[in-house]
């Protein structure tokens, strides 16, 4: 058994299950989300996974022994007119606090801006402070903020936005 961490691109049933749980996990031990929002975390995930297309999209994720302990995807089916999307970006306990998740944010970038996308954006939420962190270093800005429950619990939404144009 290997504790060293490496990186993979791509997505599979296995891997679903593995950033659904990783989700779950975290969201629901910190953020007392239950599962209104696992539910959600995997239709969407799921629903992504049919379309994937690898000339536009990119999960990547962190392996530990095999299992995902990190992940980020980038969802371009809309990146020609609106950006790429930004989703799913979750490291467990294992890699929290190691620099991974600012790895993957810049894969992502990177990835974003060599299909001469105009944008990336990603919603998320007030409290989040590692993440919020992570893309203002990057340079996302904060475009718009609201009052919602999408996750199961009310929260005060937050939408960046990454200009690449």
């Amino acid at each position: 058994m290997s504790t060293t961490p490496r990186v993979e691109t791509g997505l599979d049933a296995r891997r679903v299950s593995h950033i659904v749980a990783l989700h779950d996990a975290y969201y629901r031990a910190v953020w007392d989300f239950g599962d209104v929002f696992r539910d959600g975390v995997a239709a969407g995930l799921a629903d992504f996974a049919r379309r994937y297309d690898a000339a536009r999209d990119c999960t990547w994720v962190v392996l530990l022994d095999d299992v995902v302990a990190a992940s980020l995807t980038i969802d371009g089916a809309d990146a020609e007119v609106d950006g790429a999307h930004l989703r799913w970006f979750v490291a467990g306990t294992a890699l929290r606090g190691q620099g991974w998740g600012g790895r993957l944010l810049d894969a992502a970038v990177a990835f974003c801006r060599a299909r001469r996308y105009p944008g990336v954006w990603l919603w998320t939420f007030a409290g989040l402070e590692p993440a919020r962190h992570l893309y203002e270093r990057a340079g996302f800005a904060l475009a718009e903020t609201r009052r919602g429950r999408q996750w199961g619990s009310e929260v005060e939404e937050r939408r960046y936005v990454l200009d690449l144009a």
